[in-house]
């Protein structure tokens, strides 16, 4: 885990809701940036979509149509 994604998780169960919600918000953001590197890292190395789909639970119409023009 990036130590970005650990300080907002941290930030996350702040007591204040307004701050909590903004770093869920933010790690949203940052786990969005990590899932789309290791798709490339993995379509690099050769893996199928079929496979990345497996990896990430989804079928591979749907990881396909994330990635796939990019």
């Amino acid at each position: 885990m990036s130590d970005a994604l650990r300080t907002l998780s941290s930030e996350a169960g702040d007591e204040n809701p307004l701050k909590a919600l903004h770093a869920v918000s933010e790690m949203h953001t940052e786990l969005d940036r990590y899932e789309a590197t290791l798709v490339r890292k993995a379509r690099n190395l050769g893996m199928g979509w079929q496979m990345i789909a497996t990896a990430l639970g989804v079928s591979r119409q749907a990881v396909h149509k994330k990635y796939g023009r990019r």
